[in-house]
């Protein structure tokens, strides 16, 4: 009977984790200015090292929320003031394997380090959309920001 008491527990234990990261996920689109993202956090492997999420959009800022995961805060954030996007590419190799076709892997480039950031296609306009809209810098930094058109001449 203490065998059938203890499955029991483990498994009302496992719906509720289960029920708590839907929950969570489902509070974050709620509120809008959310999107499907995969976020690259290891290189270590070429290909692989990528994790699925919410992209989710507040301010100046994208914070990145894992999909499975009961962490409250985003695992990472990245301001768009100190955001620069250096090639555009097609998932290559095993990167086929773990996004849809219609994706798109974005390389950019912070003040700490390069981060990979994937996509849908069409969310791509939206994002770089947002990231141009960002508050006006000076000439200089924009240098590298459109991955679409020429650079920016030099003066």
């Amino acid at each position: 009977m203490r065998i059938l008491e203890a499955s029991g527990i483990c498994v009302v234990a496992l719906l509720a984790l289960l029920f708590a990261i839907f929950f969570r996920r489902r509070l974050l689109m709620v509120g809008g200015g959310t999107i499907r993202v995969q976020v690259r956090t290891t290189t270590m492997v070429p290909g692989r090292g990528w994790s699925p999420g919410l992209g989710q959009f507040l301010g100046d800022e994208l914070r990145f929320h894992r999909m499975f995961s009961l962490a409250i805060r985003p695992k990472r954030v990245l301001d768009r003031r100190a955001l620069t996007v250096e090639e555009r590419r097609l998932p290559a190799g095993p990167e086929r394997l773990t996004m849809p076709a219609h994706w798109v892997v974005l390389r950019c480039r912070t003040p700490e380090a390069e981060v990979e950031i994937a996509m849908a296609e069409t969310t791509v306009t939206g994002f770089l959309s947002w990231l141009e809209a960002g508050p006006p810098r000076d000439p200089g930094s924009l240098r590298g920001r459109t991955v679409f058109g020429p650079r920016p001449m030099e003066s």
